[in-house]
C-alpha cells in the first residue's frame, strides 16, 4: 500500500483531507499526524477512525527526532502538510509560537523527507498547503497569481511565506519534488469558532455580540472547504512538480456584507424576527496591519487541473450553518475544551 503522511489531519481543513483520502483510496494507508492542539480535535474524523487504512498518530512537528523516527520506521511515499498555526490574532500575540510550528516544524519534514527520499525521488511527492496572506493585501482591483511578489504582513503570514520558501529551496538545491498551493479563506463544518463564520454562528445562538474589525469594509475570497479538499487531492495527484497553484471560490464579499448575510439566513433558521440578529454587530477597533483585501486568480488551476469551486457562497454558507446548528453538542465541546477528554477516553 502507498503510505500518505498528513499532517494535521484532526483540524479544519486536514480532517477534510484526511476523510476524502481514506474514503476515495483504500489501496492507500492514510497516517494523520496531529499535535492536537486547541483547534486539533479526533471529534472531527470520528466516523473514519476504525478504517482499515487509517491511523492517527499524537505528535508535534517540532520535535525533530519524533519526525526523523516517524520517517525511518514507515517510509512515507508523500506528505501532505497541512499542519500550521494559522490565526492571525494568534500570531501578533504570540509570534515565536508560528515560527515554531510554521517553519521549525516544515523544515523538519523537509529534512525527513529529503532524507528518505534521496536518491529515489521516483514516485514521491511533498505538498505544502499555504494562503493567499502570504502576497500580503490588495487594491480595490486585481488577484492574486502565483507569480505575485511576496509582501505578507502579520507574523502569520510571514511565518508561512518563510515556510513556501523552504520548499521551494529544497526543491531547486535537493531535487525535491513538491507541490505547493495558495489558497482563500475556507469555511464549512469542523472549523474551530475562533474564525469569523464559525464565531459568529456560535455567537449568533448565543445572543452574544458579533465584534466586526474597523468599519467593517475589509474584503475577503471565501471558498468551501469540501471544494478545497478537492482541488488538494487533484494537485497531489496531477499538478505538476515544483509547480505552484492559488486555490480561490472565485467569492469576494466585505466582512460587514458577509455577517449581515449571516445574520439573515441565521434569523431565518432560528425563527427569529428579521434584523434580530444584526443588532447584535459591534465594530471594534481594528486589528494591527490589518489586510484590506484578499482575492486569489484560480485561473491556472482551473485550465490545468479543471478545477472550480463546485458551490455558490450561499448554497455553502446555508450548507455550513445547517451543519453547526445540527451539530450544536460539537459546538458546545469544543468551545469548553472538554473535546480533548475523547483523546485521553480514547488512547490512554
Amino acid at each position: 500500500m502507498k503510505k500518505i503522511l498528513i499532517t494535521g489531519g484532526a483540524g479544519f481543513i486536514g480532517s477534510h483531507v484526511v476523510r476524502r483520502f481514506v474514503n476515495k483510496y483504500p489501496d492507500y494507508h492514510v497516517f494523520n499526524l496531529d499535535a492536537l492542539t486547541y483547534a486539533g480535535n479526533l471529534e472531527n474524523i470520528k466516523d473514519i477512525e476504525n478504517k482499515q487504512n487509517y491511523t492517527f498518530i499524537k505528535g508535534d512537528i517540532v520535535n525533530e527526532s519524533f519526525i526523523n523516527n516517524l520517517f525511518s520506521i514507515h517510509h512515507f511515499d508523500g506528505v501532505l502538510h497541512l499542519a500550521a498555526e494559522s490565526h492571525v490574532d494568534r500570531s501578533i500575540e504570540d509570534p515565536l509560537s508560528f515560527v515554531k510550528t510554521n517553519v521549525i516544524g516544515t523544515m523538519n519534514l523537509l529534512n525527513a523527507a529529503k532524507k528518505q527520499w534521496e536518491g529515489n525521488f521516483e514516485n514521491k511527492r511533498f505538498y505544502h498547503i499555504s494562503t493567499d496572506e502570504v502576497y500580503g493585501s490588495l487594491g480595490t482591483e486585481g488577484l492574486f497569481t502565483e507569480t505575485t511578489p511576496y509582501n505578507p504582513n502579520s507574523p502569520y503570514s510571514a511565518s508561512k511565506a518563510s515556510s513556501d520558501h523552504f520548499v521551494r529551496a529544497f526543491g531547486e538545491t535537493y531535487g525535491l519534488p513538491y507541490v505547493l498551493t495558495n489558497c482563500s479563506n475556507n469555511y464549512g463544518s469542523y472549523h474551530f469558532p475562533e474564525k469569523l463564520i464559525p464565531l459568529f454562528i456560535n455567537n449568533i445562538i448565543n445572543n452574544k455580540s458579533l465584534p466586526v474589525y474597523g468599519d467593517g469594509n475589509y474584503t475577503r475570497d471565501w471558498l468551501f472547504v469540501e471544494d478545497h479538499a478537492i482541488a488538494i487531492d487533484l494537485v497531489f495527484h496531477t499538478g505538476k512538480n515544483h509547480e505552484t497553484y492559488n486555490i480561490g471560490g472565485f467569492n469576494e464579499w466585505k466582512n460587514i456584507d458577509l455577517v449581515k448575510l449571516l445574520c439573515q439566513i441565521m434569523d431565518q433558521k432560528l425563527g427569529r424576527e428579521d434584523n434580530t440578529s444584526e443588532k447584535l454587530i459591534t465594530f471594534i477597533k481594528d486589528r494591527p496591519g490589518h489586510d484590506l483585501r484578499y482575492a486569489i486568480d484560480a485561473t491556472k488551476i482551473n485550465k490545468e487541473l479543471g478545477w472550480k469551486p463546485s458551490v455558490t457562497f450561499e448554497e455553502g454558507l446555508e450548507k455550513t450553518i445547517n451543519w453547526y446548528l445540527n451539530n450544536e453538542e460539537w459546538l458546545r465541546n469544543v468551545t469548553s475544551g472538554s473535546y480533548k477528554d475523547y483523546y485521553k477516553k480514547q488512547y490512554s
